[in-house]
């Protein structure tokens, strides 16, 4: 299985035994809008759902951090999806936060997972089959383990990092010419810090841009997609769209700032610029 996989390919394989679909969806609290009810009112058929906000470190304040193995290995077992098993997550959201759902399998050890390319708006538009409600059970195993070099803190950020930062957030919050839209958080970004919108990376219809269009876009952002970097955007979700970019062109090297802008704009004593790149 491939790690981007299209609404053709999924609609051929849906239902066999060990291929698990899941909905990440989630959205930002200004819509109004609540992944789990748009998942229970509709959902490709047999897809469970991946709280992003429930499965989480709830003892941080930094919003949807990452759990411990243990948290997200027993979450994934209830939800009924196996460590071994082929998962294709999926979202419905402005955020296009798939990635976030494929970043943390892969995170707490699975190894065959795969993002739906156009997500439920592309299967929707196509009229595949949908279903309501909750799924039926599921028995499944998850051992998880985490890898912890596939991440970085705000402490190791202070004591030195190398890598370059690229930050996933729109110009304008990028810049600090627009507010951050959490209380209490600063504006602007890591000094030195690349600015790469994660919206750039998408077609229109939710689809991937090509790899040229995808190399394109890094380099019109100063970086290089092949070498080393690290992702960050507002709470750690849409820095998942520049490390699945990357995992496209073939660099698996790339690490997450998981806390991001709302940890590090949340600190006075952190430095903050302001402008441009």
């Amino acid at each position: 299985m491939d790690s981007l996989v299209s609404t053709e390919w999924l609609a051929e394989h849906l239902g066999e035994p060990d291929l698990v679909v899941v909905d990440a969806s989630w959205h930002m609290p200004s819509t109004g809008r609540s992944g789990r009810a748009e998942f229970l009112d509709q959902h490709i058929p047999g897809a469970r759902f991946l709280d992003i906000d429930e499965v989480s470190d709830r003892s941080n304040p930094a919003p949807h951090m990452l759990p411990s193995a243990e948290v997200f290995g027993e979450a994934m077992e209830r939800i009924g999806v196996g460590r071994e098993d082929r998962i294709v997550v999926y979202d419905h959201s402005a955020t296009r936060n798939a990635v976030r759902g494929w970043f943390m399998f892969r995170h707490f050890g699975a190894r065959h997972v795969a993002i739906l390319d156009g997500g439920f708006g592309k299967w929707l538009a196509e009229g595949r089959p949908t279903e309501n409600g909750e799924p039926a059970h599921r028995p499944a195993m998850f051992d998880a383990e985490e890898d912890r070099s596939e991440v970085v803190t705000k402490q190791q950020i202070l004591a030195g990092i190398p890598d370059l930062f690229i930050d996933a957030r729109g110009k304008a919050r990028f810049e600090g010419s627009e507010a951050d839209p959490r209380p209490a958080v600063g504006a602007g970004h890591i000094p030195g810090a690349r600015n790469l919108p994660f919206a750039a990376l998408y077609n229109e219809d939710g689809t991937f841009k090509s790899k040229d269009e995808i190399q394109r876009l890094f380099a019109e952002a100063g970086a290089d997609p092949q070498q080393p970097f690290i992702a960050t955007c507002g709470s750690g979700v849409t820095a998942n769209s520049l490390i699945f970019a990357a995992h496209l062109l073939g660099n698996d090297s790339v690490r997450l700032y998981d806390g991001s802008w709302s940890e590090w704009g949340a600190d006075p004593a952190t430095p903050k610029a302001i402008g441009p790149a």
